[in-house]
């Protein structure tokens, strides 16, 4: 039988307490025990970028990080990209740009995009690719998606959130 421990993190601005089995990946945590089910489960193995989140300003794959490592830290999922209803202009540009199909990959994608906008505001096609390397899609190949990174990326330089 496993031990259970609490694990306290700042997760999308909010102060949280998580019950946390010992073995349980923060993956898991973010999904069973906070309730936040936008962040996917692809591989497992941190291939996929499906679970990608930013812990303490770093990007991470999700499924790799055990929850107890998640103690103090700051963690921005896809849920807290939005202001309420209001949608982040990565999101926005999703749907604008039709960058998305069956839904898994994103997440992954979302959140990793903002984490290169964050750094560079004004990133190259080449430098979109590469920060997205990481992040794999099966449905809609990836044409859509760096536009709608670049789409973001300018109307976030024209009128910053």
């Amino acid at each position: 039988m496993s031990k259970k421990r609490m694990v306290n993190a700042t997760i999308n601005g909010r102060e949280q307490t998580l019950l946390c089995d010992n073995r349980m990946s923060l993956l898991d945590a973010l999904r069973d025990a906070a309730g936040l089910t936008g962040t996917k489960e692809g591989c497992l193995t941190g291939d996929c970028g499906a679970c990608s989140v930013v812990m303490n300003g770093k990007l991470v794959d999700s499924c790799l990080v055990m929850a107890a490592e998640a103690e103090g830290a700051a963690i921005t999922t896809v849920e807290g990209l939005a202001i309420g209803s209001d949608l982040h202009a990565l999101q926005q540009a999703f749907l604008a740009e039709a960058a998305l199909q069956c839904g898994v990959c994103t997440p992954g994608f979302l959140v990793a995009s903002k984490a290169l906008l964050d750094r560079n505001p004004d990133p190259t096609e080449h430098e979109i690719r590469y920060w997205l390397a990481g992040n794999l899609c099966r449905c809609t190949g990836y044409q859509k998606i760096l536009e709608a990174v670049q789409s973001a990326a300018a109307q976030l330089r024209d009128n910053p959130r």
